[in-house]
């Protein structure tokens, strides 16, 4: 079979091309040039982008088969994620590829205009000795204010607090507790206007943050601020900061983001007490390396169907707990054999998680059952981004419950669902020792013990003598090797069910003949074999 195909419409560190290159065709184009990337897009599976290439609707429009859209760093302005979603195409980023390298250089552009290093430099390359006109100041015992306390924020404060500062941040979505761990004071935004000597901002780009910053704001603070924005443009008012640089109410600024990029001319590149970089935040050696190679491991997992814990637009998307993560494979399978037994799609459907795994957030176990459920039902391929759609689109009624109480298993995984016509069909399994087994333990509410294995048949009957010598001569007859075999029944003489695993397909005239000699009320196979 073809390899699946992965355009590069960016540079990217060569670790990650290497990564790419032994199990995909890597093409590749320059995303910025429109002209090439539309037709490039068309019979690609996976696209990697950085900033300059535009995934909007139009592109994903010529990307036939596009599964997935990655974003070789934080940022996903140039993506269009919900058009991107409509048509089950997975996002992903890097999120923490380049938080250090971010961090530090916000420290830098900090220091820069603290010190008045370019400015010193410049002079002194130029045949200037001046000293005097240099003068600086200390950074220590001073108050430093950091908007906002996510990831990057955290190692700024982090890394200020070794210049012996009073750290303040503002950060509405923070406990206050949290800030208290790294030594710092959460404060109104106001409060940290105010009292703070050097000011960072460190917030992604929302509606509610853009101008966050801006006239109000800046006359708050105290005179001769310094103030550093290695975040996003737009956050700090370009032009409220220029006019606060020029009445001297503000004394020096960092800034390597601007509203709009690329950027090279701004009012605020005419004062001799701003140093500006052009969006260098993520721009090392080793931020490069860690962004070009975590989107390579992603854009792996989502071409083989895998969860990708940097997905953006999953329902269950963000960082899976290392407890839940083994169970995902099982309920990709537990909602497979649903299906199989179901003969068609439910009208509501129900994932239960027992056990000490419902401490955490589950969801992504409710969203790979789901993806199981349609692997078999689709023609195209079922991934965690359109499973939801395909769910909406039938009107099923999803639901997940929870509990730590699972009298016989650690932790029990369960779907339980009701067709249109009111049958009730569930499906229950676990994760058995350290080497976590997959085992079904329940189907229908007749307790089994069985590995699901590639090829398995369930069949329902009145239990009676002869039947397992029927079912081994036809399948003998067929050329079916039985690996093995269990009967489940709650009387003897009532009903049972026979759950069959066999190292071959079972051929269906084989499956008819058995189900008619054995008078079985249902007879299902399930092929679990990889898609």
């Amino acid at each position: 079979m073809p390899r699946p195909v992965v355009l590069v419409a960016e540079e990217l560190a060569p670790s990650a091309l290497e990564v790419l290159s032994t199990e995909f065709e890597v093409r590749t184009v320059d995303g910025a040039d429109r002209g090439a990337l539309l037709p490039a897009l068309a019979g690609v599976d996976a696209v990697i982008v950085r900033s300059a290439t535009h995934i909007d609707a139009e592109a994903l429009a010529a990307a036939d088969r596009l599964k997935v859209v990655a974003r070789a760093g934080v940022g996903l302005d140039n993506v269009d994620v919900p058009a991107a979603t409509a048509r089950g195409v997975l996002v992903v980023n890097a999120p923490t590829s380049n938080i250090v390298s971010a961090a530090e250089h916000a420290v830098a552009l900090l220091l820069a205009v603290a010190r008045r290093v370019p400015q010193a430099t410049a002079s002194l390359k130029s045949g200037e000795w001046k000293r005097s006109r240099f003068t600086g100041v200390e950074v220590t015992d001073k108050t430093m204010g950091v908007v906002g306390l996510g990831r990057i924020g955290v190692l700024v404060a982090q890394r200020m607090s070794a210049f012996g500062v009073r750290l303040l941040a503002y950060d509405p979505y923070v406990p206050a507790a949290r800030a208290a761990q790294i030594g710092v004071r959460l404060v109104p935004l106001d409060e940290l206007l105010r009292e703070s000597d050097f000011i960072s901002i460190h917030l992604p780009k929302t509606p509610e943050t853009v101008g966050l910053i801006g006239e109000r704001e800046l006359a708050l603070c105290k005179p001769g601020v310094i103030i550093v924005n290695a975040a996003r443009g737009g956050l700090l008012d370009e032009h409220a900061l220029a006019q606060a640089l020029k009445e001297g109410r503000v004394g020096g600024a960092g800034v390597d983001v601007y509203a709009t990029e690329p950027c090279t001319d701004s009012p605020l590149f005419a004062f001799d007490n701003v140093v500006a970089t052009p969006h260098l935040g993520a721009s090392t050696a080793e931020a490069q390396d860690k962004a070009g190679l975590a989107v390579a491991r992603s854009v792996r997992l989502a071409l083989q169907g895998e969860f990708v814990p940097d997905a953006v637009n999953v329902q269950a998307g963000g960082v899976v707990a290392e407890e839940v993560r083994p169970g995902l494979p099982l309920a990709d399978k537990l909602g497979r054999v649903f299906t199989a037994l179901a003969g068609g799609v439910a009208s509501q459907l129900t994932v239960e998680v027992r056990g000490e795994i419902a401490a955490y957030d589950v969801s992504v176990l409710q969203l790979s059952a789901l993806k199981g459920v349609f692997a078999d039902v689709v023609e195209e391929p079922v991934t965690f981004v359109n499973a939801p759609l395909h769910a909406a689109e039938r009107g099923i009624e999803l639901g997940l419950m929870t509990s730590p109480d699972s009298p016989d298993y650690r932790n029990l995984v369960t779907l339980r669902g009701t067709l249109a016509t009111g049958e009730q069909v569930s499906v229950s399994g676990t994760l058995s020792g350290p080497r976590h087994v997959e085992k079904l333990t329940e189907v229908d509410g007749f307790d089994v013990d069985v590995l699901p294995v590639a090829h398995m048949a369930f069949l329902r009957y009145d239990d009676r003598p002869g039947v397992v010598g029927i079912v081994g001569r036809v399948l003998g007859d067929a050329g079916v090797n039985i690996a093995g075999m269990q009967v489940s029944r709650r009387t003897a003489g009532g009903e049972a069910l026979m759950v069959l695993t066999v190292d071959s397909a079972i051929p269906s005239a084989a499956l008819a003949e058995i189900a008619e000699n054995v008078g079985a009320t249902s007879a299902r196979t399930v092929d679990l074999t990889e898609q």
